[in-house]
């Protein structure tokens, strides 16, 4: 007798504590907006960025469900993500946001969360849409995507990365170099400006992302970048497997560190 009353305190006791621990977790939904280096896999093996940053997160004891969609868009700029009637020539791909964040919206049981790497293509000197930005127009153009989405979608957050690192020979179709990469430097500032200003506007809601990898990428850019043959000799632009997992790792831990 004394047995059974221990057997079932104890299956009570871990039935209790299994609740608690799945009460305690945040289940997560997920939608990657970016250019090629969020679309790319890095190789015919591998996996692109988001698929390695959700993997760590669901290593995370904070986290529970983790669904995402990846719809980043090789060659896209800001410009190419802006909303509806706000759209310029060739606007076209926030709907895939939108039809990407629909079928999330509905897990209601789930955060949506947007991450958001832009700036790479609109750093160039010609070649992508809309380029080169300048530092003011992309903040305008950033700020235009985000608050569109943050309406959009009620209780969803955002979160921005740094754009990472590419060599200053630059110079496949497009046309980047050194100029380019300073272009793209300028963007930083303006990503933190934005995310100071949303913490007045829309406490809680966008938050600043990976800052790391820039540096790593560029210190590390033979062992993490697929090299390129261009106009200007080999240059490095897009991660390899290695640096696409590397990169995946830093943007899934600083998700995690932004809404668990």
């Amino acid at each position: 007798m004394k047995t059974t009353i221990a057997a079932i305190f104890l299956a009570l006791f871990l039935t209790t504590s299994t609740l608690l621990q799945a009460q305690n977790k945040t289940n997560l939904s997920i939608v990657f907006i970016g250019n090629s280096i969020t679309q790319g896999k890095g190789g015919d093996k591998g996996f692109p960025p988001p698929t390695h940053a959700v993997n760590y997160l669901k290593t995370k004891k904070k986290a529970g469900d983790v669904v995402f969609v990846n719809v980043g868009k090789s060659g896209s700029t800001t410009l190419d993500w802006l909303p509806g009637s706000r759209q310029t020539v060739g606007g076209k791909l926030f709907v895939l946001a939108t039809k990407a964040a629909d079928s999330l919206y509905q897990l209601k049981d789930h955060q949506l969360v947007f991450s958001i790497k832009l700036g790479t293509n609109d750093s160039a000197i010609e070649g992508p849409n809309g380029s080169p930005v300048s530092k003011e127009q992309y903040k305008q153009n950033m700020q235009t995507i985000i608050s569109e989405l943050l309406a959009k979608y009620p209780g969803s957050k955002v979160v921005l990365h740094h754009p990472i690192w590419y060599s200053e020979n630059t110079y496949n179709r497009s046309k980047y170099l050194k100029e380019g990469l300073e272009r793209m430097k300028s963007y930083v500032p303006e990503i933190d400006g934005l995310i100071t200003e949303y913490k007045t506007s829309q406490p809680g809601r966008v938050f600043k992302g990976d800052t790391k990898a820039f540096k790593h990428f560029q210190k590390n850019a033979v062992e993490l970048f697929k090299p390129e043959n261009g106009q200007a000799g080999t240059f490095y632009l897009h991660p390899n497997e290695a640096g696409v997992q590397v990169l995946g790792t830093y943007w899934g831990k600083a998700i995690g560190k932004a809404v668990l």
